[in-house]
């Protein structure tokens, strides 16, 4: 079969514009692709009948669910097009959003219900088979595992674009275990976040009014990013670029920053946390300190016992009052804590948080980090003095009548805190902006879009770390008390689960919009983990290497021809919601994936009733009366959205959303844009220095017989170490660091022929002096090795090498995206990063989340 290439597919396209898809019929295509789409124009009088509207949806491909127009023509969609009354992309489309048309009619797509008859571990050989018989055969098996034990069905999600319907309503109803997909993004900084500052969300500028941008290992012109995609971060930056922020970049690659960049600090993988220690540093050192915040907002001035803990009374924490000369409660009136200084209270010696970090933090000059990291301790230094400097400490300004704190100086991170050290590292990162009181400040550190905070705060800090038996992601275990659910790590453990404290092994597994072969870490663990279910299904619209090896049934989902949502259009200073709706009905035999949830749910027996999946959908959603669902009528996903408009004060309910954009548009106002200005300020949170309850998990977990490698980080402050991978034997010079590329986005676009062109093969990224003393010339194929420092496995792939100039010379570079086998789109473009890079000890961080970094040596093939 011929592939479906750019040129043939534009060809085909424009035709279908010019005579009103008379005839589509696209180069390629099997004979079911073909019979599907034929008569698309009935003929009268020999003349066709065009009939074309607009439909307002949203693109499904990307990440931020920009508005689309979508042109239709009897019944297919033939032009895509920006809305542009969505804030989010303002009449924009970027590469992934155009090309995502060619997804609704790719021949390759999986065209009807599908059963495996041939053994797992191998390629799949699949007969065709009828909804009722395929969703007979699910139900069945889900069914029969629920009467079991409910924990013997596993949910293993993607970036699912519905999380009302799936995640807070399908697993609650269902019993299934959830496995998420984070712990391989960013979670480890949406962790560190919620713990420390108490915000959902990785680390954000406030673009509108930064004035010095540290960009973290952020591809910052080529990247998605904290809550977004691409087109937005582009606008943002570039008219922040435009009124003079200034941009120093912290990455071993210097990727798109080129021109967007002031200064490139080319630092080697794995040694951030030694970075932002030092920051931390020079400016306490410097007396770059917010003394005001640090007080009022954070627990820096709480008393800490000569034991690490806090001092409390009645169960209070303590601050050493300087009017009084004494302690006291935190919140007495009048009191005016300490920072510094050390102090009796009885026979108790303590001392203010901040000063035991600023004793803690003192070993960490920039000489000292000057090798750690690969940089000059001089530009290290250079760094630190210019947030001083550009934190503008004590300023306010005043917008729309509100007096705020200005703090010009901003941050940006995503998923490079996907690496060993990375929760202490972004709380490091944190830190030192704490210092300078730019949390929430005009100008300052951002990250949850949502102007809430979150109930991680609290939760974070108070883990009960229980005994064994544990579930399968090990949660609250004396292993990971914090704990993002790593499906890598869960393979891993279930190599050998009486040593983890698991007790059972699931049977069932469900897998929506999601290829854990290529997306996860340690390939291979994956691998032996798939092939211990008794019964796998799979719902996604193309055939995955998950599901080619391991799937029993797949199930055909829709891609943009369904009602999918809710979902917000907040770009950090807007805010609005949008659905999706479908421009044309399914394609092929495929369904929407909430009617076949809701099938699926009937057929197992739990979607009526109290506790059923309609009684969690109209919580999940915030459904009230009149407007909840019958508990007992079976829904369709149209009525459930026209209820959801409807209770949500859209009085056209779902029509609304079929003929217009965003519903209920705002701008933010300063008073709920800004943390410092809500009432009370930082939602009454006070921000934590000081990880008293990271010390108390470290010391539960060495009572109850932890290895020292799973506990080592729980430290109150940020600890350096080094990092596992740096015990790889020295043959092993090459630090591997795996990057994304911005016109992919997981399993739904790396299939799409027009993609492919824009990126069409893996490469090793590698600096040429690097490659040239070992004889590599640019192009040529070479064998990469990596090796697990704990248990000295190694695992190779082949692939060729493309020189890069920007990046270090002891650090190389993989892209995801690549290694697959079934879609001949994109089979034999290189290998998959992932197949090198390991979890378990030293490879996941202390919240489970997965590292992305090893040691490899390259050799010519």
């Amino acid at each position: 079969m011929a592939q479906l290439t750019r040129r043939s597919f534009v060809k085909t396209a424009g035709a279908v514009t010019v005579v009103g898809a008379a005839s589509l019929k696209l180069l390629g295509a099997d004979d079911l692709f073909i019979e599907t789409l034929k008569p698309v124009l009935p003929r009268a009088s020999g003349k066709p009948e065009i009939t074309e509207e607009i439909v307002h949806t949203t693109c499904w491909i990307g990440k931020q669910d920009c508005s689309i127009l979508a042109h239709v023509v009897n019944g297919r969609v033939v032009k895509l097009e920006g809305d542009p009354d969505n804030p989010r992309n303002k009449g924009r489309l970027c590469p992934k959003g155009q090309a995502q048309i060619i997804s609704f009619y790719d021949p390759y797509r999986v065209k009807a219900p599908l059963r495996r008859v041939n053994g797992k571990g191998v390629p799949g050989e699949w007969v065709e088979t009828s909804w009722d018989e395929a969703l007979t055969l699910v139900s069945d098996k889900v069914k029969e595992v629920r009467a079991k034990d409910k924990r013997l069905l596993v949910w293993q999600k993607g970036r699912s674009k519905a999380e009302p319907f799936y995640d807070n309503a399908f697993v609650p109803a269902s019993g299934a275990t959830k496995l998420h997909h984070g712990a391989f993004c960013s979670d480890a900084g949406y962790r560190a976040n919620e713990y420390t500052i108490g915000f959902n969300g990785v680390l954000h500028p406030d673009f509108n009014h930064c004035k010095y941008l540290l960009n973290w290992g952020w591809n910052i012109v080529n990247a998605g990013g904290n809550k977004l995609c691409w087109i937005t971060f582009n606008q943002q930056l570039l008219d922040a670029r435009g009124r003079g922020m200034k941009v120093v970049t912290l990455d071993p690659w210097k990727r798109g920053a080129g021109p967007h960049t002031d200064e490139w600090l080319p630092n080697k993988p794995g040694s951030d946390l030694a970075f932002f220690l030092t920051l931390s540093n020079v400016l306490i050192e410097r007396g770059y300190v917010d003394v005001d915040y640090l007080k009022k907002y954070t627990n820096s001035p709480y008393l800490i016992k000569s034991d690490g803990y806090l001092l409390k009374v009645d169960g209070k924490e303590q601050v050493w009052d300087t009017v009084s000369s004494s302690a006291k409660p935190f919140d007495a009136a009048g009191v005016n804590p300490a920072l510094e200084g050390e102090y009796s209270v009885g026979n108790e010696k303590v001392k203010p948080a901040f000063q035991a970090f600023k004793e803690h933090i003192a070993q960490y000059t920039p000489e000292w980090a000057e090798d750690i990291c690969g940089l000059p301790a001089e530009r290290i230094r250079k760094v630190g003095e210019e947030l001083g400097q550009n934190a503008m400490i004590g300023s306010k300004i005043v917008l729309d009548g509100v007096e705020l704190p200005y703090r010009p100086v901003g941050i940006a991170a995503y998923h490079v805190t996907q690496q060993e050290l990375g929760f202490q590292a972004c709380r490091a990162a944190i830190m030192a902006f704490m210092l300078l009181g730019a949390i929430e400040a005009v100008g300052g550190l951002r990250s949850d879009f949502g102007r809430k905070t979150h109930g991680n705060f609290k939760s974070l800090d108070e883990v009960q770390i229980k005994d064994p038996p544990y579930n399968i992601w090990l949660q609250n275990s004396k292993y990971f008390p914090i704990n993002s659910n790593n499906s890598s790590l869960v393979a891993r453990v279930s190599q050998d689960p009486g040593k983890y404290g698991v007790d059972y092994t699931p049977e069932v597994l469900m897998i929506h919009m999601s290829n854990p072969l290529l997306s996860f870490a340690d390939q291979k663990a994956l691998m032996e983990w798939l092939g211990k279910f008794k019964f796998t299904v799979v719902i996604d619209p193309w055939m995955s290497e998950t599901a080619d090896y391991y799937a029993d049934v797949v199930l055909p989902a829709a891609t943009i021809e369904k009602y999918e949502g809710p979902s917000s259009v907040n770009d950090g200073y807007n805010d609005g919601s949008v659905i999706r709706t479908p421009p044309m009905r399914p394609q092929f035999q495929s369904r929407a994936d909430i009617d076949i949830y809701i099938d699926l749910c009937e057929r197992a027996g739990f979607l009526y009733g109290k506790d059923g999946y309609i009684d969690k959908l109209n919580g999940s959603l915030g459904l009230k009366d009149p407007y909840k669902m019958d508990l007992d009528k079976k829904p369709d996903a149209r009525d459930i959205f026209d209820r959801w408009a409807k209770s949500s004060g859209i009085g056209e309910g779902v029509k609304y959303f079929e003929n217009k954009t965003v519903a209920n548009p705002k701008k933010f106002a300063i008073k709920d844009l800004y943390a410092p200005a809500w009432n009370p300020p930082y939602g009454g949170l006070r921000h934590r220095l000081y990880g008293e309850s990271l010390k108390r998990y470290g010391e539960v977990m060495k009572e109850k017989g932890t290895p020292e490698n799973f506990r080592r980080d729980y430290t109150p402050f940020p600890t350096w170490r080094s990092p596992t991978m740096d015990s790889s034997p020295s043959e092993y010079d090459l630090y591997l660091i795996s990057h994304k590329k911005i016109m992919f986005k997981q399993s739904r676009s790396t299939s799409n022929p027009l993609l492919k062109e824009l990126e069409p093969n893996q490469y090793l990224e590698m600096n040429p002096k690097a490659a040239e003393a070992r004889g590599i010339n640019d192009g040529d194929e070479i064998v990469v090795e990596s090796q697990n420092a704990i248990t000295k496995e190694t695992r190779q792939v082949k692939v060729k090498v493309q020189y890069a100039e920007g990046i270090r010379p002891d650090t190389v570079s993989m892209s995801h995206h690549y290694g697959h086998w079934v879609n001949p789109n994109v089979k034999e473009v290189g290998p998959a990063p992932n197949t090198l890079f390991f979890s378990g000890e030293g490879y996941v961080q202390m919240t489970a989340d997965q590292s992305f970094q090893v040691k490899v040596r390259v050799t010519k093939a």
